[in-house]
């Protein structure tokens, strides 16, 4: 059962300079009770796609296509309706959970205060909020709901940020790159967290980030994102073995977990990502691939489906061998 479908979604943002397309024709499902990690480098249209999801563009965005969830489509809901879903159907755990969280507000009062889509009293709320933190590994948990944001660790504050998520009861959780300022003892604990709170969503996730090494150790099918456009997608079991983008494969190079001989030289894809709304034909990964032949800069490449319908893969020598 599809929890979301994306049908060609694209995001366009109305500059000084003109038109700027940060997201094209975006189509993928979400199954309920799957893990999906998206991933891309800085610029690859995540954040985009993610505050489409949201519903959290802001006005000078402008949304095409379809983004449906349980079937109805969420670009044509209104604002009373988007609001509802936030924070209770739909959940996210930021980037940062210092600025996530209100400085001048109690961890114990604002966890209350994420539960108002909730019925009950306030002090059952609470028992609720304690209970939470309890479950996502937090010492003492009744003090830590005296204290305020900036007297906890980078660490704790994203395990609060995790259990107010998780309060909500989503059926989705989007997990925001939420490890990207965090230690690597702490972002393994904080990975392992998420992947417990698996049986604690009923519905599914969504992890954003650039580091595939996290996606294989959490995720049951990837996105792989580049210059706003999707470009490969399928099991991760699948992808990490046998990965049909050279861009995915240039991604899966550059993983330091990966490196068997000892190095002062980390790998790296040469160049950079397309500015977004930058003038371009052909592939958008072809300035930067080492596999590129003559059709990659004139033809834009059409996605090719498995045989079986789970993997897809959109490269021009993929086509070339379909």
């Amino acid at each position: 059962m599809n929890l979301l479908e994306i049908d060609d979604l694209s995001v366009t943002y109305n500059s000084p300079d003109g038109p700027v397309k940060a997201v094209s024709n975006i189509s993928l499902n979400l199954q309920k009770g799957e893990v999906l990690g998206l991933v891309g480098e800085s610029g690859s249209g995540k954040s985009t796609l993610v505050s489409a999801l949201l519903t959290l563009l802001p006005d000078n965005a402008h949304a095409s296509g379809r983004l449906c969830w349980h079937g109805e489509d969420l670009l044509t809901l209104s604002a009373t309706a988007r609001r509802q879903l936030r924070g209770n159907g739909i959940a996210t755990v930021s980037q940062d959970p210092f600025t996530a969280l209100n400085p001048v507000l109690t961890i114990g009062k604002q966890l209350v205060a994420f539960q108002h889509h909730k019925t009950g009293s306030r002090r059952e709320k609470r028992t609720r909020a304690i209970a939470m933190l309890e479950r996502v590994g937090i010492s003492d948990p009744q003090g830590r709901m005296r204290q305020y944001p900036h007297e906890l660790s980078g660490g704790i504050r994203q395990r609060i940020a995790i259990a107010a998520a998780l309060l909500t009861e989503p059926e989705l959780l989007i997990a925001d790159e939420p490890t990207t300022a965090l230690d690597a003892t702490t972002e393994m604990q904080v990975v392992e967290l998420l992947n417990a709170s698996r049986r604690l969503v009923d519905g599914a996730i969504i992890f954003v980030t650039h580091d595939l090494h996290l996606v294989s150790s959490l995720c049951d099918r990837v996105a792989v994102m580049y210059a706003g456009e999707l470009i490969e997608t399928g099991p991760c079991a699948e992808i990490f073995t046998t990965p049909s983008h050279p861009y995915t494969r240039a991604l899966l190079a550059c993983d330091p977990a990966r490196i068997t001989t000892p190095t002062r030289q980390l790998p790296f894809i040469a160049g950079s990502v397309p500015v977004p709304g930058m003038a371009r034909q052909g592939c958008p990964f072809q300035p930067r691939c080492a596999e590129s032949f003559a059709p990659c800069a004139q033809e834009t490449p059409s996605a090719v489906l498995s045989a079986d319908g789970t993997r897809m893969v959109c490269c021009h020598k993929v086509t070339q061998h379909a």
